[in-house]
Formats: C-alpha cells, sequence, structure tokens
C-alpha cells in the first residue's frame, strides 16, 4: 500500500527506546544535577523544551487539514448507491453508537478513578481556561459563519460539520462531484504523508518531553501516568469484550464466543502494525471466510469502519481529556464533557486508520475545552501500546457491525460462522504479514 511505506514497527520501536532513554535520562539528571542553574536553562527548558515544544507544535499544526480533508474524503465516498442505503444506514448507525458508547464509558471512568488527581506536584500552578459556552451556544455555533476563519482559529466542530456537508454534495453532485472527490483524495494521501513525516520526529520528540518529565517532577507525576495507562487499557478490554460481546449477542443470537476465537489473526496484525487501515486485507477476509459475511456487506462495512469507526480512539481521547484537565486542576463542566463526546463521534468519522492520528485528533479535543495542547507531553511517551491496543478494539468493532449487519440482512452464511475449522490460525487465503 503506497501510503502505508513507512515502517511503523521500526517506527514504535524507536518511539519505546526514545521513551525508555529519555525516562532514564530524566530520573539521572533529577537525582543528580536538575538543580544546577545551566542544567535547567540550557538542557532541560533549552534542549528538551524547544525539541519537546517543536513536536506538539508539529501535531497542532495537523490537526485542521487532518480532520477537513480526511471528512472530506470519508464522506464523499459514500457516493456508491448501496453505501447510501439501508446497509450504509446500519453499518453507519452502530458505528456511531458503538463510538458514543465508547466516549461515554471513557468520561465516566476518568472522572470515577481520577487519574491525574494529585500527579501535578505543583498545584499553585493550575492553569485557568476561559469561561467555555453554554451548551446550546455550542450547537449553534456548530454552523459555521464563515468556515475559512474557523479553520484559521482551529474552531474544530465547524470545521467538522462544514467538512461533512461538502463531503455530502460531492457525493451527490455526480460527475463534477467525482472529480472534487478525486482531488480530496489525492490531497488525504497527501496529509497522510505529511503525518508520516510528523511521526518520524515522535522517538526525538518523546525522548525531549520524557527527559524534561523525569528532570522536573517525582514520583506522584509518573505514578498518575501508571494509573491512566491502566484505566486505558482496562476501558479498552472492557468495551470490547463486554460491549461488543453484548451487542452482538442481544442483534444476533450469535456466540462472542465463536466470534473471537476466529478474530486471533486480525488481532494480532491490528496490535503488531497499529494501523486500521493496513488492517483492512485481514480484517476483510477474515469476516468473509471465517464469520461468513457476504462481500456485498463485507466490502462496503469493513473500508467504512476503518475510516469512521475509532472507538479505541475515543476512550485513549476521553481518558486523556479527564486526566489532563485533573493534572492542570480545571473543573470540566458538563457542557465540557459533551462538546468531547459530540467531538470524538464527529471527528471519527474522518480519522485515518494509521498509527499517531489518535494523538493529533486529541490535540483539537483539548483545544475545544480549553485544556492546553502541551498536555499531551504527559500521555505521548506511553502511548504506542495504548495505540497499538486500540487498533485491535477498533478492527473488532468493524468485524462485530459487519456481522450484525450481514445477519440482519440474510447476507450471513452461518455454516461457516459455526464451523470450527475456520477459526484455526492457518493463514488467510492471500494474506501475508507484510503491509505492502
Amino acid at each position: 500500500m503506497s501510503d502505508q511505506s513507512f515502517d511503523h514497527q521500526k517506527l514504535s520501536n524507536r518511539i519505546l527506546l526514545g521513551l525508555g532513554l529519555g525516562l532514564a535520562f530524566g530520573v539521572l539528571l533529577n537525582l543528580t544535577i536538575a538543580d544546577h542553574e545551566w542544567v535547567r536553562v540550557f538542557v532541560i527548558e533549552g534542549l528538551f523544551g524547544v525539541v519537546g515544544e517543536i513536536f506538539v507544535r508539529f501535531l497542532s499544526m495537523l490537526v485542521v487539514p487532518l480532520v477537513f480533508v480526511s471528512l472530506i474524503t470519508g464522506v464523499s465516498s459514500l457516493s456508491d448507491p448501496k453505501s447510501l442505503g439501508r446497509v450504509g444506514g446500519k453499518a453507519v448507525g452502530l458505528y456511531m453508537l458503538t463510538t458514543g458508547i465508547a466516549i461515554t464509558l471513557a468520561l465516566i471512568a476518568a472522572v470515577i478513578v481520577k487519574p491525574g488527581v494529585g500527579a501535578n506536584p505543583a498545584p499553585a500552578e493550575e492553569r485557568e481556561i476561559a469561561v467555555q459556552p453554554s451548551f446550546t451556544d455550542v450547537l449553534v455555533d456548530m454552523v459555521p459563519r464563515n468556515p475559512v476563519q474557523a479553520m484559521a482559529e482551529g474552531d474544530m466542530l465547524p470545521i467538522i460539520v462544514f467538512a461533512i456537508l461538502i463531503g455530502l454534495s460531492i457525493a451527490l453532485a455526480g460527475k463534477p462531484g467525482e472529480r472534487i472527490g478525486q482531488f480530496f483524495s489525492d490531497f488525504n494521501v497527501v496529509v497522510m504523508r505529511l503525518v508520516g513525516f510528523v511521526m518520524l520526529m515522535a522517538p526525538y520528540g518523546v525522548f525531549a518531553l520524557i527527559a524534561s518529565l523525569g528532570a522536573t517532577t517525582g514520583w506522584t507525576t509518573f505514578e498518575g501516568l501508571m494509573k491512566y495507562v491502566l484505566l486505558v487499557l482496562f476501558m479498552l478490554v472492557f468495551h470490547a469484550a463486554v460491549t461488543y460481546s453484548i451487542m452482538l449477542k442481544v442483534l444476533t443470537g450469535l456466540s462472542p464466543l465463536i466470534f473471537f476465537s476466529k478474530m486471533r489473526a486480525v488481532l494480532a496484525f491490528a496490535f503488531s502494525t497499529a494501523s486500521s487501515g493496513a488492517t483492512i486485507p485481514v480484517t476483510l477476509r477474515t469476516v468473509e471466510q471465517r464469520l461468513g459475511a457476504d462481500n456485498k456487506v463485507a466490502s462496503f462495512s469493513v473500508p467504512l469502519g476503518a475510516t469512521i469507526n475509532m472507538d479505541g480512539t475515543a476512550i485513549m481521547q476521553g481518558i486523556a481529556a479527564g486526566f489532563i484537565a485533573q493534572y492542570f486542576g480545571v473543573d470540566l463542566s458538563l457542557g465540557q464533557y459533551l462538546m468531547i463526546v459530540l467531538m470524538v463521534i464527529m471527528a471519527s468519522i474522518g480519522a485515518a486508520g494509521v498509527p499517531g492520528v489518535g494523538l493529533i485528533l486529541l490535540a483539537g479535543v483539548l483545544a475545544s475545552v480549553g485544556l492546553p495542547a502541551e498536555g499531551i507531553a504527559l500521555i505521548l511517551g506511553v502511548d504506542r501500546v495504548l495505540d497499538m491496543t486500540r487498533t485491535a478494539v477498533n478492527v473488532t468493532g468493524d468485524a462485530m457491525v459487519t456481522t450484525v449487519v450481514a445477519k440482519s440482512e440474510g447476507l450471513l452464511d452461518m455454516d461457516v460462522y459455526h464451523d470450527g475449522k475456520h477459526g484455526s490460525n492457518e493463514p488467510l487465503e492471500g494474506v501475508t504479514r507484510r503491509d505492502g
């Protein structure tokens, strides 16, 4: 796949190496010479601060073009008549429902567990944010008076609404729409290549951010970070094992145990690549050859899910927003929580299924409720492992929704679904481990 030319496995190893080295170096400084003026000015605030800030700014830079272009591309791809029909409506509805459940569970977990409370050793430096508008004002302001101004100011909800409307218009505009749609499709490839370039900086950005964190903070921050990691992992597993199982059983009557036993190869591939897009061939063949979904449904629902179904990312963003708010001592209002829910659900429509996109979208989520984007630095170093896990959750949701839709349309081969030999670990026909 041309847009997947970066070696994400090597990048993953480098990010983890940067995390380990940065943590070790930062802690070493903290225990030895961090109190010296020249170390603080030239190394911690100078070198580490500049490199880390530049990387965070690169992530923030990508938010508007990534969301705008990928949303238009995703929505305009629904131009095929069957995509706009009953099957498409069911798939889109279920994807939006699971994402809504995911972000809601994540925010509830963050409020109850409070992973960021007490993590900041300097409560006197709590951040104050601007007073946020009421929820009714948010609903009205979703429709932009000036889309260009919204983009310039990074006002994400109006950008998302405008992009969806443009995408729908392209999908319904016939031949002219096809030409414009192809332009945005090509533009999306370019933007994703830019994402790839920025992610190549991630090992160095992670090293600088974590080294700075380790040199200036104590055990309380890392204790809070571990609470964040464990909470995200727990909620990811809970959502996949409980939410998906309940939905599959209630909507189809099928056994979740059979479903998960046949998803092992997909989960392994998704975890190793951290890319829903790269996993599409494996997911598609699994739902057809092992779960029994007809190609009429699977060929539409699986690629659509890789585009708009970001349950794992939603869980990360919800808990991360709560963690960062708690770290900076910010009490989010009900309206702000609802804004996060809306933001995540709508942004997931165009979130590309490649590594690193969740962090970029998180910058937009933080900005939408007035939280500082530099809060991403707190979680950036540990995000790679979480990224791999949430990708596995995302592709599980793709397969579950495809199975439900196929069953509802009478296009699920029950003999294949219940055939035990299709759940073995033999290679799927035409699928290799390499992400061409």
